[in-house]
Parts: C-alpha cells; structure tokens; sequence
C-alpha cells in the first residue's frame, strides 16, 4: 500500500523558458495545422504576441525538473510498475513562446479500487507565467496493480 501521510507532499518549484524552437517541434510532432503554432507574423496577425503554445505542451516541462519522478521514488515506485491513467488539463490563459513560466507540484491524492488491487496517484501541477498569473493547472493520475489483496 502506498504511504498516503504524502498526500499533499510539495515538490521544488521549476522555472522554464517557453522555446520557439520547441513550441514548433511540439507542435509538429502533435500534428497541429493552425499556422499560429508556427509562424510568428500569422500569430501576431491573429492578435497573439507570439507564436501559440498548444494545450498540451505543459507535459512536456515536467523533465525541466532535475528529479521528474522523485514523487515515484518517494511512494517507492519503481516506473516499470505503473501506467498512466488519465491527464488532465484546466488552462486559464494562453502560453506563448516567449513565455517564463514557474510549476510547483504536488501529490495530490493516494486512492484504490478493486479492494486495492489498484491502487491510483494523483500529481496536480499549477503554472504561473512570469506576471505570476496561473495560466494552466494539470492533473496526472498513475494506476499501480498490487498482487495482493488489503
């Protein structure tokens, strides 16, 4: 059983610059078609002032951290053990190339299911741009299967 006194557990702030160069790269590699995720002038004239970060591009900042998974090691994780169950994403404003931007993390909830054979993690990360207005917020749930029974 994970230890759920980590329930609310905080991890060291990230801080990152948002790359031209990567916001294209993930934006091809997730296939976008709008130009405003790789041409500044057609961004600009859409009225951004940048090009456009896509709604997914804040899976990738995790690994800006020096330790990404220290909250698995911390619930004695091993990664070959889990799989990702769900992500979520509540976005509040619009990121941009350009953009510096700081994530602070936390566990934010240790559950079961199936008379915790399954076991669930919740991490719930919040971003803040560099006028420190939270600009995202993103939830990412791990399941665990355990061989044993409660």
């Amino acid at each position: 059983m994970l230890d759920r006194s980590l329930i609310g557990k905080t991890y060291p702030e990230c801080f990152f610059l948002v790359n031209k160069k990567r916001l294209i790269a993930f934006a091809k590699a997730t296939q976008q078609s709008d130009p405003i995720y790789f041409d500044e002038d057609i961004a600009k004239k859409d009225g951004h002032p940048s090009i456009l970060a896509p709604l997914t591009f804040l899976t990738t900042t995790r690994y800006e951290q020096e330790k990404p998974y220290q909250y698995l090691d911390d619930l004695g994780i091993s990664l070959g053990r889990i799989l990702h169950a769900k992500q979520e994403y509540t976005n509040y404003e619009s990121i941009y190339a350009g953009d510096e931007l700081r994530m602070d993390s936390k566990i934010g909830d240790i559950y079961d299911k199936k008379d915790g054979m399954l076991e669930f993690v919740s991490f719930i990360s919040n971003y803040k741009n560099q006028k420190n207005v939270l600009v995202a917020e993103s939830v990412s749930t791990l399941v665990l299967r355990n061989n044993e029974k409660k």
